[in-house]
C-alpha cells in the first residue's frame, strides 16, 4: 500500500512539473491538486486497513474496509468541492489528468502485485 501511495504522489509531482513547464504554473498546481485528490483519500483508506483493531477477526477487517471506503469517497467529494469552490484560477484538464493518472497508479499496483503473487506465470483451466 505504501508503495502505491508513494507512486501516486511521485506521478502527481512529475505530472505537475510537466504541466508547469509546458503550460505554466496554473496548470502545474492544478495537476498537483488533482493527484492529491486521489492520494489523500487513498491514504485514509490504507490507514484504516493497517491500524490495529481490538478485534483482529475478519468481521472487524471488513468493517474497517467499509468505513475506509466511505471515508475515501467522502474525502474525494470534499476535496473536489473545496478545489472547485476555492481555487481560482484552476485548469480543469490538468486537474483531472492528475486525478486519473494517480488512479492508474493504483491499478498498476494491483496488477503488479497480482503478477508477483502468481510468479509471473499464467496457467490454463487445467492448472498446467
Amino acid at each position: 500500500m505504501l508503495r502505491v501511495l508513494i507512486g501516486q504522489l511521485g506521478v502527481g509531482v512529475v505530472l505537475a512539473a510537466l504541466f508547469w513547464g509546458l503550460n505554466g504554473h496554473v496548470a502545474g498546481y492544478s495537476a498537483l491538486l488533482g493527484s492529491l485528490a486521489c492520494v489523500v483519500p487513498n491514504a485514509f483508506l490504507a490507514l484504516r486497513l493497517v491500524v490495529p483493531r481490538r478485534d483482529p477477526g475478519a468481521r472487524a477487517l471488513i468493517r474497517a474496509a467499509y468505513i475506509g471506503e466511505l471515508g475515501k469517497l467522502t474525502l474525494t467529494v470534499l476535496i473536489f468541492s473545496i478545489v472547485f469552490v476555492l481555487v481560482r484560477p484552476l485548469a480543469v484538464v490538468p486537474f483531472f489528468t492528475g486525478f486519473i493518472a494517480a488512479q492508474f497508479v493504483t491499478l498498476a499496483g494491483l496488477l503488479l502485485r497480482d503478477n508477483q503473487e502468481t510468479g509471473g506465470q499464467t496457467s490454463n483451466k487445467n492448472g498446467e
